[in-house]
Parts: structure tokens; C-alpha cells; sequence
């Protein structure tokens, strides 16, 4: 992965330079806005996550990655309320939470953007950003406001590909139905948002115009969490890495200590050899080598 401040692009990571330790998340001393602390999830017998530990820090974008079937959904579904954990806990904003209802999610500032986006293609981009929360006036919408502040939240999101915002959402490109999806999640005040797999099926335009709002989201100090297969989209938006392997996580801390050539090791065998020399650490330099052996 390359790229250079002047396109926007994170800096290009350093061939063979190893992920931190395997399982455990100290990057963020204080903690972070949501913190993971132990999480498991079984189905029956089916052990889906185990002893998950995670920080999502305010401001920063975390991308989850892992191999298919490595619990990428089960983790990001239990954040959003649709599942509780089976072992373990959430603490959000410092208060241990239990979101029984992805409703309990949501109002506590969590908004979760799935790959199907949830949007009705017959209605329009206000009546969208603004489903179940209308704003009315003399029991009649509110079309003015409401009109407004969609073009509000869509300008200060730099949202400029979208031209008309009472054109159908059914009409829209894919990019723009992100864009759309997303400007919901920040109008209702998110401080979390999740996004699942936000590149997938997308031309390389529509890719760079989502990869511009996750970037905003981060400056407007939003909390980012990115599910993605795709390594290099994930290395131009992230902050930092944290790596699934069959229900564990086995490595997380800033994404400049990874290169692409690792984080595949990792999702797929759960180790790394691909290290750096550990006389060459710096001073107050995290990365080491993981532990050899897969965990799950």
C-alpha cells in the first residue's frame, strides 16, 4: 500500500514490520469510548467469539479483519444490541452497558451501517436520513426543516456528489447510498459508527468517496469501526488494526506496525513470522513478536 499525505492515503507501512501482541489491546492507556472486555458468544455448542478484548478509541478508525467465518459479524452484532454476549462485557463512555435491543444501541450513540445499508429505495434522501425520526409541526411534517437539516448534516460531511436530496435513493450510486447511510447515523448523534464490509461491489470511484467520509467521520471525532476484506482499502482509512482468527482475536495496535503481507498471515493462520528485528524497536515501541501459536 502506498500513498502520501497530499492524497489523503495513510503513510505507507514498512515491509515486515510486525503486529503487536496477539490478543490484547493496550494502545489506548485510558481506555477507550467502548471497550470489549472478555467478550465470548456461543450458539449451543458452537463457540463463536472467546475472550475478545478490544478498545475503540474516540476519533480514531479501528478496522476489524479476519478471514470468513473468524466472527467478524457475531463481534459487530453483539455491539449493536441484535445478540448479548454469552461471557464478558461492554463498558461504553466508562459505564458497563447491556444492550438488549439494537434500539438500546442506537440510543446510546452507536449506529451500525450493514452491507445492505437499510435504506428504502422508494422514498427519498430526507425521508431516509429521517425515517422514525420526522419532525413534525401542527401534527403535519415539518418538510422545510427537515429538508434543511439532511443538507445540513450531508454539507458538513462534505457529501457533494449528491445534487438533489429529494431524489429517490432507489436512483443513487453506491457511494452515494453510503453517504446517505451514514449522514443518518451522524444526524441521530452517533458517537460510534460501525460500518460492514462499506467498500464491497464498489467502483474505484465510489470506493475513494467512501473512504473520504470515513476519514470525516474520524475528524469530526466520531469512533469508526470497519469491517472489511479488503486490506488495501483498510490500510488508507485506518488508525488501527485488530486482527479475528476463528472466533479470537489475536493481534490489534496501530496499523503503521502492520503491512499487508502480515495481516493476511494473521487472518488466515492466526501467527506471524513476518517480524522486525527487536533490536531496532525504539524507545516506547509496542511491536513484538505474537505468539507462534494460532489461538482457536
Amino acid at each position: 500500500m502506498t500513498g502520501s499525505p497530499e492524497d489523503g492515503a495513510r503513510p505507507a507501512n514498512t515491509a515486515g514490520r510486525a503486529p503487536s501482541g496477539a490478543g490484547t489491546d493496550t494502545d489506548t492507556a485510558g481506555g477507550g469510548l467502548l471497550q470489549l472486555r472478555d467478550i465470548g458468544k456461543s450458539f449451543g455448542p458452537v463457540s463463536a467469539l472467546s475472550g475478545v478484548t478490544l478498545d475503540i478509541p474516540a476519533g480514531q478508525v479501528t478496522a476489524l479483519v479476519g478471514d470468513n467465518g473468524a466472527g467478524k459479524s457475531t463481534l459487530i452484532k453483539t455491539i449493536a444490541g441484535i445478540w448479548e454476549p454469552s461471557d464478558g462485557h461492554l463498558i461504553w463512555q466508562g459505564r458497563q452497558v447491556n444492550f438488549k435491543t439494537p434500539r438500546d444501541a442506537t440510543e446510546a450513540g452507536i449506529a451500525t451501517v450493514y452491507q445492505d445499508l437499510a435504506l428504502c429505495d422508494n422514498l427519498d434522501i430526507v425521508a431516509n436520513m429521517l425515517l422514525g425520526h420526522e419532525v413534525r409541526r401542527h401534527l403535519l411534517l415539518d418538510e422545510v426543516s427537515m429538508e434543511q437539516t439532511a443538507k445540513q448534516t450531508l454539507a458538513d460531511l462534505r457529501v457533494v456528489t449528491v445534487r438533489n436530496i429529494r431524489q429517490l435513493v432507489g436512483s443513487l450510486s453506491g457511494g452515494q447510498r453510503q453517504s446517505v447511510a451514514v449522514a443518518k447515523a451522524v444526524m441521530l448523534d452517533a458517537k460510534l459508527v460501525i460500518m460492514d464490509e462499506p467498500t464491497a461491489a464498489l467502483g474505484v470511484t465510489q470506493t475513494a468517496l467512501v473512504l473520504d467520509l470515513i476519514r470525516r467521520l474520524s475528524e469530526r471525532g466520531i469512533a469508526v469501526l470497519v469491517v472489511s476484506h479488503n486490506l488495501t482499502d483498510v490500510f488508507q482509512v485506518a488508525d488501527r488494526l485488530a486482527v479475528l482468527y476463528l472466533g479470537r482475536l489475536v493481534s490489534v495496535g496501530p496499523a503503521a506496525d502492520y503491512d499487508t503481507a502480515s495481516a493476511v498471515d494473521l487472518m488466515t493462520s492466526g501467527a506471524t513470522q513476518r517480524t522486525r528485528d527487536a533490536s531496532a524497536n525504539g524507545p516506547g515501541d509496542r511491536t513484538r513478536t505474537p505468539d507462534s501459536r494460532p489461538e482457536g
